[in-house]
């Protein structure tokens, strides 16, 4: 029987599925596959950016490359702030896991408490921390052959300044983050900082770099700024100062050295100082800048400008005499001389500093007139060098003033300026009456000045500044072997608690040389000697001789004075004119109103 010729036809053996149930598994089938095709487009079209940076998150890092920070040069070029490359660890905590031994190892060689570093590397959540900042390459490579896992070094840089304390008012310094906090570096962070740039790698689960992709941003270097300071005369007035300090037991000192000529800064130191390169044990009070920061009642030294208003008036002249006697009574107050004389020309007044004498010439002008001189001489403004800090000072509107205090404003009471001011109102006497712009850059073009007095006054002023440190005057010790040199002491009582104390003076001398042709201005102030001697002629104007002979001699300039001075020789008088007695019964003709006599707190007599 052939079994193969015929089919089974047993209905139990034979699938029978309908039409519409194979179309509805195929339909099925295909919209699986749609949506599959759907979600893969969406993925890796639609999605794309999203999952490629999730995908990069694991492993691709951008980091910066540091951009160093431009380097501050004297006007010589040579280098006071530089940067220096340093290495800073830093470590994984989520990646750190040591022993006892193991972070007592790393914290040794990293110089810190072993608490301090447990402490840091508690938090396991987090993927970057600080150990420590700015190491020396050395420390930094003694870290990393303990090849401690989740632990790192990046490359920063530190600023270094070469002249340590020297410069340190000036210059100023940076924050861990290399951002300017005092100073230059503060005042000209915009020139100075750098720009970091970055660049895309990929990183193991260590935080090694296995491979650089690309560069995102080229770092920028930061530009390189030369200054009007000169590093020799800034050590020479920093020496100097710091030894009349000391010598005389003061509380502090402030030195400020203009060019004659451009108004630059040529030094600029204060007492105390810092060191900026180890600010561990600095105090706030060592890092204030007491030249531009801090302001004080000029004595004295203020009394050329008030004498200047008059000669410009022609209401005096440098051989008027004056009527001083022992005593001038204001508004119920009386002024008096340390070392009073009868009678006295303009010129000697200003040679023998008296109180007196100025303030008969102040209170017959108007006060607007006075108050028109000062303020055009910068008192009661921003010096606007730009640099941080810089105060005002004080000066009330004419309108307020009484006779008592306009007569005191004359001779340096009842309004206030900074060591920097003052300095820069005396180019008025260099330039022939033009008052010139300070700064601390070094100027490539030629300053404009403001024409504040006329240059026969000015002149007139210069002549009779001379004497102030010739035999006879309060400031011969001021006197520079070899040049003529001029200028104007101060010996004000200092206000404490509203009242002026009795023993707490500061003591100025501002001044310039060579008188013939001049070249350098010099502010020294110092605060509160305490050694015995107080008048600015004995405490400051040593200080101004002995920076002022040496700078002159380092620039070359030649000597305009003879080298043997005969000591006993009476100094020449400006005077050019008949003498005019004025007496206290009969004082100038006021070109005012007389004044009321309203009692008011009185300023006490400076010594000059």
């Amino acid at each position: 029987m052939n079994y193969t010729s015929k089919k089974i036809q047993a209905p139990e053996l034979r699938l029978k599925l309908e039409g519409w149930r194979s179309r509805l598994a195929l339909l099925g089938c295909l919209a699986l596959f749609a949506l599959l095709f759907g979600r893969a487009f969406y993925l890796q079209g639609l999605n794309n950016d999203f999952l490629q940076a999730k995908g990069e998150s694991r492993f691709v890092r951008v980091v910066d490359m540091p951009a160093s920070r431009g380097a501050v040069l004297d006007r010589n070029g040579k280098p006071l702030a530089i940067s220096t490359p340093v290495e800073s660890i830093w470590a994984s905590p989520a990646d750190v896991d040591l022993d006892e031994k193991a972070i007592t190892k790393l914290a040794a060689a990293l110089n810190l408490d072993k608490k301090l570093v447990t402490d840091r590397l508690a938090d396991k959540d987090k993927n970057f921390v600080w150990l420590k900042r700015q190491l020396s390459p050395e420390q930094a490579a003694r870290v990393m052959a303990l090849k401690t896992p989740g632990v790192f070094q990046q490359r920063e840089y530190r600023r270094f300044y070469p002249a340590g304390d020297v410069t340190a008012h000036v210059i100023g310094f940076t924050g861990m983050e290399d951002q300017g906090q005092e100073g230059i570096e503060l005042a000209q962070q915009d020139v100075l900082a750098g720009v970091p740039g970055q660049r895309r790698v990929i990183k193991d689960r260590k935080g090694r770099i296995v491979e650089d992709l690309e560069s995102l941003k080229v770092p920028r270097e930061g530009k390189p700024l030369k200054l009007s300071i000169d590093e020799r005369f800034q050590f020479l007035a920093h020496r100097e100062l710091k030894a009349a300090v000391e010598s005389n037991r003061a509380k502090g000192g402030a030195l400020v050295m203009l060019d004659a000529k451009t108004g630059e800064v040529l030094a600029l130191v204060n007492m105390p100082d810092f060191n900026p390169n180890n600010r561990a044990a600095y105090k706030p009070a060592q890092m204030r800048n007491r030249s531009v920061a801090d302001s004080f009642e000029p004595g004295s030294t203020f009394k050329p400008f008030a004498v200047a208003a008059a000669l410009e008036a022609g209401i005096v002249k440098p051989s008027t005499v004056i009527i001083t006697g022992s005593g001038l009574s204001v508004g119920g107050h009386v002024i008096t001389d340390t070392h009073p004389q009868a009678q006295m020309t303009v010129a000697e007044i200003i040679q023998k500093s008296s109180n007196i004498g100025t303030a008969k010439m102040a209170l017959q002008l108007p006060s607007e007139t006075l108050w028109s001189l000062y303020s055009d001489l910068g008192f009661g403004s921003s010096p606007r060098t730009g640099f941080p800090g810089e105060v005002s000072g004080k000066l009330r509107a004419a309108k307020t003033w009484k006779p008592i205090e306009q007569a005191t404003m004359s001779y340096g009471y009842g309004l206030s300026v900074s060591a920097l001011q003052i300095a820069r109102a005396y180019t008025l006497f260099t330039n022939d009456g033009v008052l010139l712009p300070v700064t601390f850059s070094k100027r490539e073009t030629d300053v404009i000045g403001k024409q504040v007095l006329s240059a026969a006054t000015a002149k007139t002023m210069a002549a009779m500044l001379e004497t102030v440190t010739q035999q006879g005057g309060t400031a011969s010790k001021g006197q520079v072997p070899g040049y003529r040199v001029a200028g104007k002491t101060g010996t004000a009582r200092k206000l404490v608690n509203g009242h002026y104390s009795q023993s707490l003076y500061l003591s100025s001398f501002v001044g310039y040389g060579p008188a013939s042709n001049p070249r350098f201005i010099m502010a020294v102030t110092i605060d509160e000697p305490a050694a015995g001697k107080i008048y600015g002629g004995e405490v400051s104007a040593p200080v101004f001789s002995n920076v002022m002979a040496q700078a002159l001699r380092m620039a070359g300039v030649q000597p305009d004075a003879p080298a043997l001075v005969d000591a006993g020789r009476t100094p020449v008088n400006p005077a050019s004119s008949a003498s005019v007695v004025v007496s206290p019964q009969q004082p100038l003709t006021p070109l005012v109103t007389p004044f009321s006599t309203t009692q008011v707190a009185v300023a006490p007599k400076d010594r000059g």
